[in-house]
């Protein structure tokens, strides 16, 4: 009997082609019309260290992976011994034949063992064995049933760049090992994932990818940045497309010049972004705070990994959340947004802006590794391109400044805190921007009450923003005996969560709280207030959501599930530790 979702898993090393081949093929089961979700997870190395790419497959739509596998492919012996243990009974293993693998083991456990020669069709048909990853994922298709032309397809995409021989080659090469595989094997193996017909076109995308579009539809004209992971790929996203909409992207010599480099653009009146991880953020904390006595409008993207120091540099947690809310010395209005999901990735990327611009503060997306590089399909009209708009706030045009009568008072006393604001060149809006304290024309002062006066109205401009927040997103019915609670990239683990439940009789459903600050705690409160029994679900060992939940909402959070291993959550990692709870 054939199933209608799979989930595979190639791993290898570090220079293997693990990660390309894992995206190649997630591309390759969208083009057939299956729903995927895809992760990856790697060492902090460009050479050695096991690597594994994940994609899982459904006729259904799909927010997150899971931790069992229906097919290992093992590029390598520690792939085998990693990984074998997480293949459902059912499932294989595909493997080179030199490889040790238990099959005594394996047949207890009911998986199906199938040695190809990867190596040697890769030899043979390509000239190289660099081709084996190429060969492995010719061997799955072969083994499942799925197209051959659509997985060439994807391979003539992603090798046109180097040539129609490289194209060839690996064609050829993926091609005698599907053969291969099916002659051999074709009949022993019971999934199968031919094409839908007639399903839609998707599109295949990861968080940091719907960011930099979201933001390129939001008038982003500059991008500073020292890669760093997980957030360089935003960084390379605006690189490769920037040319085309008349983007300058700036690879900066480190995250402070980075951040000075956004100040000045956002200074001049371009609407500036820089992503970074947490330890280049911490660099920032002094441009940050620049930015909010100056109340210039800069965007930060804040991919989170473990810390402290380099941590693990790959991997991901939710551990800068309240480092963002407190960075830089002193006090001033920041306001942060935390996506859960692709669509929600692409809608803070130009929300950004416009809050940012509004208000006259730094704005910082807060992202972390899972949700920043794991990949869903999305259907075409599932980012809001319509709902698109850019909002440049109290910015004075020249026909208003043209016509100003009196002194022009940049940082003016408002009772909103959001002072009028002109781009330097204007003859009548000469002023001074100034790190230090400084009266309403930007002269610094070191006097009491200018000083209270402007720390009020900067303060103010919170009170503003909080009417902008967007309250939590539930999901479920409306009551339940459990209400799973969670931010950020936990969004699709607890979904999928709450839908096993269900169908186990259970009454559960969840809450995703996405704008994080100003905190909107009304909707936040009275979204708990239907709540039997709360369980809060975050990545990171202190609880930093959850104190803030119980500060602002006055609600106490009844359990906790936290993890800080550096892995993602999945529905079954949720499912084990909620019998615990």
């Amino acid at each position: 009997m054939a199933t209608r979702e799979m989930t595979f898993k190639i791993g290898g090393e570090a220079g293997q082609g693990v990660e390309s081949s894992g995206a190649g093929f997630a591309k390759a089961f969208a083009r057939a019309g299956w729903h995927v979700f895809g992760t990856q997870d790697y060492y902090s190395r460009i050479r050695g260290g096991h690597n594994f790419y994940q994609i899982r497959v459904a006729e259904t739509p799909l927010y997150s992976h899971v931790d069992s596998i229906d097919l290992l492919l093992a590029l390598t012996q520690e792939a085998v011994d990693r990984h074998c243990d997480e293949v459902v009974p059912g499932g294989g293993v595909i493997c080179e034949e030199c490889l040790e693998v238990d099959c005594a083991t394996l047949d207890k456990r009911d998986v199906s063992y199938f040695p190809i020669p990867l190596t040697d069709i890769a030899k043979e048909q390509g000239g190289a064995e660099v081709m084996r990853n190429t060969a492995a994922l010719g061997a799955a298709a072969g083994l499942t049933g799925f197209p051959l032309e659509v997985m060439a397809s994807v391979i003539e995409d992603n090798f046109r760049k180097k040539g129609t021989e490289a194209v060839q080659v690996n064609l050829r090469v993926a091609e005698a090992a599907y053969h291969w595989t099916q002659d051999k094997f074709g009949e022993g193996f019971d999934y199968e994932l031919p094409r839908i017909e007639d399903a839609p076109r998707r599109m295949v995308m990861d968080g940091n990818q719907a960011i930099a579009l979201g933001a390129l539809l939001g008038g982003c004209k500059f991008v500073a940045g020292y890669p760093m992971t997980p957030a360089t790929s935003v960084l390379q996203w605006m690189a490769t497309h920037g040319d085309r909409y008349g983007v300058v992207v700036k690879h900066t010599e480190d995250e402070i010049a980075a951040m000075m480099m956004i100040i000045g653009a956002a200074h001049m009146g371009v609407r500036a972004l820089a992503p970074t991880s947490g330890g280049g953020f911490s660099l920032m904390t002094e441009g940050l705070g620049l930015a909010g006595m100056t109340e210039t409008p800069v965007v930060v993207v804040e991919a989170q990994r473990p810390g402290p120091a380099t941590g693990l540099a790959t991997r991901t947690e939710q551990g800068d959340l309240l480092f963002v809310l407190h960075a830089s010395q002193g006090e001033f209005p920041r306001i942060i947004l935390s996506p859960g999901t692709i669509e929600e990735c692409f809608d803070a990327g130009w929300r950004a802006f416009n809050l940012a611009e509004t208000y006259q503060c730094p704005v910082i997306i807060l992202s972390d590794n899972f949700l920043a590089n794991s990949v869903r399909t999305i259907e075409k009209d599932a980012l809001d391109f319509s709902g698109v708009h850019i909002d440049r706030g109290q910015l004075l045009t020249e026909k208003d400044l043209d016509a100003l009568e009196g002194e022009y008072l940049r940082y003016a006393y408002t009772k909103s805190g959001i002072s009028p604001r002109a781009l330097p060149g204007h003859p009548k809006a000469v002023y001074q921007a100034t790190g230090n304290e400084h009266s309403p024309d930007g002269q610094l002062t070191e006097e009491r009450e200018p000083r209270r006066l402007q720390m009020e109205k900067r303060l103010a401009k919170l009170e503003c923003a909080l009417t902008e927040m967007r309250g939590p997103v539930p999901y479920g019915p409306k009551k339940a005996e459990t209400t799973l609670v969670g931010w950020g990239s936990t969004y699709g683990p607890l979904r999928e969560t709450v839908d096993l439940l269900t169908e186990q009789g259970e009454s559960a459903n969840m809450l995703h709280i996405r704008d994080v600050w100003p905190f909107p705690a009304d909707a936040v409160r009275e979204a708990l207030s239907d709540a039997q029994r709360t369980v809060m679900v975050e990545g990171n060992a202190t609880g930093q959501m959850a104190s803030l939940v119980e500060a602002h909402t006055g609600v106490n959070i009844d359990h906790h599930i936290r993890r800080y291993d550096g892995r993602p959550f999945s529905p079954q990692y949720i499912m084990a530790r909620l019998e615990e709870v």
